[in-house]
Parts: structure tokens; C-alpha cells; sequence
């Protein structure tokens, strides 16, 4: 059995998140594995996946910071505001200046208020949203803030003499649809839009330079960790070392006294082993959650 971390892999196009984690459970050989935010099948690049005690990592590698490239394309629209959905109208955006496009993609960095695609896993009174959608219901979801910090234009390219591509670079919070970036670009413009490629390019300080593919994952099971639980611990939060009598009551779950670093920091015993993830409050470091091993 594989030992605890995580792995940065480049997930492929045409598999779920989900197909991904049960190819690392097959080679990897045990169940505890998951993933740290979904990528939409027709999506590549970026996707960290737990292994073992590593999987509890996963609440703070989801809302971390993400960013991606992405091709808009305008005149046309789709029902799932990308390329798997069927086209729902199109209109000519030969029209449309370059010029447009800069103006289109300014309102759309910042904090905005995005209405998520309607096509989304996001429940509506316990559903999927997707699932409604499937089943013919017209599904409108609320607005959500979130923080587009770049939206940088790569290229516009014409491909065709009706439509538009728009290569762009985006950074952005935790829970931002890209292809409802592609959706407000298109309805902003009077020309409709969707996202036709989509590649996930860092998850909080990981990037592609260090993501292995499947297949050299194949390769080496099934130890397929290529960032142990410390070093991974190490790469997302502050540091702190424990001396043997704190890092005893630590892994019994119990306090420490307070040093004054902010958020959530991780905690190691003298030997450099991960005890915990802590958080400091009311005078006390408490444990967000425990992994020493049992």
C-alpha cells in the first residue's frame, strides 16, 4: 500500500475527477483517496489527490487560490456554458472588435457576483443542479461572490468567419466557474459564448512542472505519493516544532499554548513526523484536525 501524501497529477480530458481518483485507488492499493476540487471532464491539468491520511489535507488544498488558460469562444451558446453541451443559439460575432473583447473581459476581474452555470454540481434542495437541468427543470442559481485576481488576454483568434476565440490566462478564488466567465463575456458582447478548452494550471502553490501523468503513475505502483505528508504539509502552511512533551499532548488532542501565528499552521515533533493542524484561539493552539498516526 502506498504511503501517506499527496500527488499533483495532469488529469486528462475526457475523465472525471472521480475516473482519476479510482485509477490512484487501483494503483495505490487502498481506498482512502480523494481529490482536492473538481475538474469538469473536457478540463485538464492541475488535480491534487489525497492518499491515505493525506486525504484530510484535501478541506484546505479546495479553497485554496487556482489558475487556469482558457478559449472563449463567441457566437454560440451552449446549455452547459461549454464545449459538452449542446448548442442552444448562435449568433454571428464576426462583427466583434478586438477592442470589444478588452472592454468585455474588464468587468469580469475583481470580486464580482457570479451566477454559477446551471449545468453544476451545486445542490438545489438536496440535487444536483446538472440533475435537474437533465431532467428538463429550468434551474436558476443564486449569485455567489468570488475574486477573479488575473484575467489577462493571451490571443484573439478567428477561426471562422462567424466566430471568436479568446485565449485568456485567468487566477481566481476557490469556487469560480470559468466557463460562466465564457457565459457573461458572450451575453456582455450580444453574441453568446462558452469555453471550448479549459487547462487547470496551479492549485494553491502546485503547478504543472511537478504533476505526473497516469501513466507514470502506472510506472511506479504503487508508490505513487511524490509529495510525503510533511513536505505536503510543509508547502501549505507556517511551521512549527513541538517539544516531545508538547507534541504528547498534541497527538492525544489535547492544547498547546499559543505563539502567535495566524491561520491554520501545521505542527511537527522533534523527529520532523506531522502531529497536527492547529489554529490558535482564546490563548490556546488547538488541533483543526490530528495526524499523528494512531
Amino acid at each position: 500500500m502506498s504511503a501517506d501524501g499527496l500527488i499533483v497529477v495532469d488529469k486528462p480530458a475526457g475523465m472525471t475527477s472521480h475516473d482519476v481518483v479510482s485509477r490512484v485507488r487501483r494503483l495505490a492499493r487502498t481506498r482512502r483517496v480523494g481529490h482536492g476540487g473538481t475538474l469538469d471532464p473536457m478540463a485538464t491539468g492541475v488535480l491534487i489527490i489525497g492518499v491515505n491520511r493525506a486525504t484530510r489535507l484535501l478541506t484546505y488544498v479546495i479553497g485554496s487560490g487556482k489558475s487556469y488558460t482558457a478559449t472563449i469562444r463567441l457566437g454560440q451558446s451552449t446549455i452547459t456554458d461549454d464545449a459538452q453541451g449542446e448548442v442552444v443559439a448562435t449568433t454571428p460575432a464576426g462583427q466583434v472588435t478586438d477592442e470589444a473583447v478588452r472592454a468585455g473581459l474588464a468587468p469580469l476581474t475583481g470580486e464580482i457576483d457570479q451566477v454559477p452555470s446551471a449545468v453544476s454540481a451545486i445542490k438545489v434542495d438536496g440535487q444536483r443542479a446538472y440533475k435537474r437541468v437533465r431532467e428538463g427543470e429550468q434551474v436558476q442559481l443564486a449569485a455567489r461572490r468570488v475574486t477573479v485576481s488575473r484575467l489577462d488576454l493571451l490571443a484573439i483568434r478567428r477561426p471562422e468567419p462567424d466566430v471568436v476565440d479568446v485565449d485568456v490566462d485567468v487566477a481566481c478564488s476557490s469556487g469560480t466557474y470559468i466557463r460562466a466567465l465564457a457565459r457573461d463575456l458572450g451575453t456582455a458582447l450580444g453574441v453568446g459564448g462558452h469555453l471550448t478548452a479549459l487547462r487547470r494550471t496551479t492549485v494553491g502553490g502546485f503547478t504543472l512542472a511537478e504533476a505526473v501523468t497516469l501513466e507514470e503513475l502506472e510506472e511506479r505502483a504503487p508508490e505513487v505519493v511524490n509529495l510525503p505528508l510533511a513536505a505536503a504539509a510543509d508547502r501549505f502552511f507556517p511551521r512549527r516544532v513541538a517539544s516531545a512533551d508538547e507534541a504528547k499532548v498534541l497527538s492525544h488532542g489535547g492544547p498547546l499554548t499559543e505563539i502567535g501565528i495566524a491561520g491554520p499552521y501545521a505542527v511537527f515533533d522533534p523527529d520532523g513526523g506531522l502531529l497536527a493542524v492547529v489554529s490558535e484561539r482564546d490563548g490556546r493552539a488547538r488541533a483543526e484536525i490530528v495526524l499523528a498516526p494512531a
